[in-house]
C-alpha cells in the first residue's frame, strides 16, 4: 500500500497499477507471444512513480534481458542444458553486466532471463525462447513507460 497517502491516493495507485498489468497482458496476447504473462510481470516490476525513474530502471533491465537471453541461447546451443553451463553463465553474466556498466538491476533481470532460457527444457531451439523472452520483457517495459508518461503516479511523500 501507499504509505502516507490518503484513501483516494491508494485507490488511484491500485487502479493505475492494475491498468498497467492488464494493458501489457492484452498487448502481449494480441502479439501472440507464447508466455504473455512475462509482459505484465515486467510491467509491474518497472512501474515507477516518475518517468525519469522508470527510464533508468528500464534501460538497465532491458540490457540485462538482452545479455541474459543472448548468453543463454549461445550456451544452450553449443553446450546444452546442464548445471555447469548455468553456473558458468551466471558468473559470465555478472562480468558482462560489469563490463557494460549495466548495474545490479541488469544482472538480476538478466539472471532471471538466463535461468529461463537455460534451465527450462523446451522442444524448440534456445534462441527462440530467448527471442520470446526478450519480446515479452520489452513489451512489458514499453507499456510501463507509456503509462509513466501518460499517467504518472502522484508523489505521496509528505
Amino acid at each position: 500500500m501507499v504509505s502516507g497517502g490518503n484513501k483516494w491516493t491508494t485507490l488511484v495507485h491500485a487502479v493505475r497499477t492494475t491498468a498497467v498489468a492488464v494493458a501489457s497482458l492484452l498487448v502481449a496476447r494480441l502479439c501472440r507471444l507464447p508466455e504473455a504473462y512475462w509482459a505484465p510481470i515486467t510491467a509491474l516490476v518497472i512501474t515507477q512513480s516518475s518517468l525519469g525513474a522508470a527510464l533508468v530502471v528500464s534501460r538497465q533491465r532491458l540490457m540485462g534481458t538482452v545479455l541474459g537471453a543472448g548468453l543463454g541461447a549461445l550456451a544452450v546451443t553449443f553446450f546444452g542444458r546442464h548445471l555447469l553451463v548455468f553456473v558458468v553463465c551466471v558468473f559470465l553474466l555478472g562480468l558482462l553486466c560489469a563490463l557494460t556498466r549495466s548495474g545490479n538491476s541488469a544482472y538480476r533481470f538478466g539472471g532471471v532471463t538466463l535461468a529461463i532460457v537455460v534451465l527450462i527444457p523446451r522442444s524448440g531451439p534456445a534462441w527462440v525462447t530467448a527471442l520470446h523472452r526478450f519480446a515479452e520483457v520489452s513489451l512489458g517495459i514499453m507499456v510501463a513507460l507509456a503509462f509513466a508518461y501518460v499517467w504518472p503516479e502522484q508523489d505521496t511523500a509528505g
